[in-house]
């Protein structure tokens, strides 16, 4: 290839597959889809675009844009000669960096020769500081093999002084850097005398690129350049890994509908921020039985998946409720839900890890969980390449332990430099979740977190899938007032049981324990005690015990002897020995109780309050309508509405694919416009010669070229293909908007044909 004038050239000749794959690779240059291949070589240069397309490069690739940097342009064979590394990884890495248009392939005279882009150089040492290699740039009028003979003439200690600062990264501070004659006896003053070392601002001395070279043997780095860091790692089977990690997304999912089934009659606040209480946070925790990071890792993945939203109750204030997605998701078999929550947290910028922490961005607050500021877009980063480094991994192989996460965060570092400091705390955040959501497990990838890795839905499930515990729709009852469900209980069968029950332990098998409290449960919503016994023996697959039968016809001789309503509140039993033993008790007098008959209280609390204390106080009160029925009901399921803006993954990418697309059409309509401008045709100016040489190229089928004033009166050029031309319109496809539009005629001010086909 002879190379090309300029970058703009490069494009034109690039076909739309490899154009299309720059503006998915630097999204930035796609909006505004740029007017042509001009227009995106002068967006692609520009400091801030330069500066993300290079946070994209690993070392390697940097540390071989340096030597370009360091050669101002050269062949492949010139770069292979400097970067100490494998030709064909050069090669390789050099393609990497013309496909990202931070180099491109020049004119020379011996052909075409890399160049880097002009700011690279500025971007890459960020100021007065060297590149990826430590080599700073070139020195005017000095040669390497010249700066080799002045490194073989030094004495011992400036010798020792040149290494000592190259180790360093090539550059220190010297008071001598300022002084317009230094001391050639001293080591620096000797360094300064022979130029190699070179002083800078404030006392700044570096060493210049031919030098760095010498003192290397001709290379920008001592070491290979292509080896990225090795996983610390121990040997694990893979099967145990998969078992592992499908026990924990089990877990994930079995808490999450727990939580959102629970916050769906009882909802947390919303606080005015946005986010969780600490509290809610902390009772979350108790409820599921775990501590509060992973309680807010599984509330953030839920918010994420769109299972939770903030709502507003009915007395105006925010309540954080699960939406109408949730009843769908939990109707789900476990792989599709797990799938749904993973996908989400791959994919979410939130950073569950930060809450509980001291957040400076807010003045040293804890962070709140679900707070609007909890989001990194790092954070997404972090975790796809934490998993792809955990796939590189061999079959058989894990993340050693203890060493393993340092060598991991070491990893992503070679293949991000130019990322922030905060990648060891995101890394290590990644590999925690994703143990414990059941992608990863015991530091190694499993196979169903390669499938999400790769968005191939149906291996994740068919990966998942059989390692998961079967649900089961039967309990266990003990004689000392438990149920054991050996397993996962059928999504219907274990909400009825939480009414009846208690959850005293979980795991493999999980313990209900019926107490009396319990059992009023199932009485307050209208279940009759013959219910309950019929509930009891059908889903036991031992004899109901004795004394749990006992238990439940005592708990429902008791219930509903006390009948409660509003004065503020009025209590009546036909027992009045009942009514008297809730008087003289000695932890009623803050009810505010006095007698107006032998069979009748009144309180001056509330029935919402006065409720739960009598239970408290050993009674089973019942509440009594105006006319004298009794209300039973089980509390209102309260849902928020699914979030609408949020799309689904296949949408996301659909909709980039689209804007690229849309992109590369309006690149080339602009060069195509470009060409017509540079032909010398005559232009009609007015209506009716507009009119006929539309009308001719609508005939012929030819592309023009065409001034247009909108509506707002803003003129511009467009290539359009004519359709037809009637009743003073013009129908036409517009090659920048790759649709059809119609145009007036008397708004054509030009029109240049351009003697291209449509």
């Amino acid at each position: 290839m002879d190379g090309h004038r300029t970058l703009a050239d490069q494009f034109r000749s690039w076909p739309d597959q490899r154009l299309a794959r720059l503006l998915r690779d630097r999204p930035d240059l796609a909006t505004p889809a740029p007017h042509d291949s001009a227009h995106l070589a002068s967006r692609a240069a520009t400091r801030a675009s330069l500066a993300r397309a290079l946070d994209r490069l690993n070392r390697f690739e940097l540390t071989v844009l340096d030597a370009l940097v360091l050669a101002g342009q050269t062949s492949i064979d010139g770069l292979a000669d400097l970067v100490l590394a494998d030709r064909a990884s050069v090669e390789e890495a050099a393609t990497r960096l013309v496909d990202l248009a931070v180099a491109w392939e020049a004119r020379s005279a011996e052909g075409a020769a890399l160049r880097p882009l002009t700011g690279v150089a500025e971007c890459l040492a960020g100021g007065p500081a060297a590149g990826a290699s430590g080599l700073h740039a070139l020195e005017p009028d000095q040669t390497v093999d010249e700066a080799r003979r002045r490194i073989d003439a030094l004495s011992a200690p400036a010798r020792a002084m040149l290494e000592h600062v190259d180790g360093q990264g090539g550059s220190g501070h010297t008071d001598a850097a300022s002084d317009p004659a230094p001391d050639p006896a001293t080591p620096v003053g000797e360094l300064l005398a022979q130029r190699l070392l070179v002083p800078r601002q404030r006392g700044l001395v570096v060493i210049p690129g031919q030098v760095g070279l010498a003192l290397r043997g001709g290379r920008t780095t001592r070491e290979p350049a292509d080896v990225p860091p090795a996983l610390a790692t121990t040997p694990r089977g893979g099967d145990l890994v998969d078992r592992t990690a499908a026990g924990a997304a089990f877990e994930a999912v079995r808490r999450v509908e727990l939580l959102l089934d629970h916050w769906g009659t009882t909802p947390p606040g919303a606080l005015r921020s946005g986010g969780l209480g600490v509290r809610d946070l902390k009772a979350a925790a108790a409820h599921l039985h775990v501590d509060e990071p992973a309680a807010a890792l599984l509330v953030e993945v839920a918010h994420a998946a769109g299972l939770l939203e903030q709502a507003v109750a009915p007395d105006g204030d925010g309540v954080w409720l699960p939406t109408d997605l949730f009843d769908q998701w939990t109707a789900d078999v476990a792989s599709d839900r797990w799938w749904a929550l993973v996908r989400a947290w791959l994919t979410t910028p939130r950073t569950p890890s930060r809450v509980g922490t001291k957040d400076a961005a807010t003045g040293g607050r804890t962070a709140n969980a679900l707070a609007p500021e909890l989001a990194s877009t790092l954070q997404v980063e972090a975790r796809r390449m934490t998993l792809e480094a955990l796939a590189l991994l061999p079959p058989g192989e894990v993340l050693a332990s203890g060493t393993g996460l340092p060598s991991l965060v070491a990893r992503v570092a070679w293949e991000r430099p130019r990322r922030p400091r905060l990648r060891e705390d995101l890394v290590a955040a990644a590999l925690s979740e994703a143990e414990q959501l059941g992608v990863a497990g015991l530091g190694g990838l499993a196979s169903a977190g390669r499938a999400l890795l790769a968005g191939d839905d149906k291996a994740a499930r068919e990966a998942l899938t059989p390692l998961l515990p079967q649900a089961v729709d039967h309990v266990l009852l003990q004689a000392d007032l438990t149920a054991v469900a050996p397993g996962p209980l059928e999504p219907t069968l274990a909400r009825t049981l939480h009414l009846v029950a208690d959850v005293e332990s979980r795991g493999g098998a999980t313990v209900y324990r019926f107490t009396p409290s319990s059992v009023r449960r199932a009485f307050d919503v209208g279940w009759p005690a013959a219910d309950v016994h019929a509930f009891l023996a059908d889903v036991s697959r031992t004899p109901v015990p004795q004394p749990l039968t006992y238990m439940v016809d005592d708990a429902a001789r008791t219930f509903g002897t006390v009948r409660v309503g509003a004065v503020e509140a009025f209590l009546r039993a036909d027992d009045e020995a009942a009514l008297t033993e809730l008087l003289h008790h000695p932890k009623a007098s803050s009810l505010g109780l006095r007698r107006l008959a032998p069979t009748v209280l009144v309180s001056t609390v509330p029935v919402d309050v006065l409720l739960p204390r009598l239970r408290d106080l050993g009674s089973s009160p019942v509440v009594e309508g105006a006319d004298g029925t009794v209300h039973v009901a089980r509390p209102d399921l309260k849902r928020a509405r699914s979030p609408r803006g949020r799309r689904a993954a296949g949408q996301v990418a659909a909709r980039e694919t689209s804007q690229v697309t849309a992109a590369v059409g309006a690149v080339r309509a602009g060069d195509r416009m470009a060409e017509v401008r540079t032909v010398p045709v005559a232009e009609p100016t007015t209506p009716s010669g507009a009119l006929a040489m539309l009308r001719d190229a609508a005939e012929a089928r030819r592309s023009v070229l065409i001034g247009y004033v909108d509506n707002d009166g803003a003129s511009s050029e467009r290539l359009v293909d004519p359709l037809r031309v009637e009743g003073g319109q013009l129908t036409a496809h517009d090659h920048r908007s790759d649709g059809t539009r119609t145009f007036a005629i008397h708004r054509i001010t030009t029109v240049r044909p351009t003697g291209t086909t449509a």
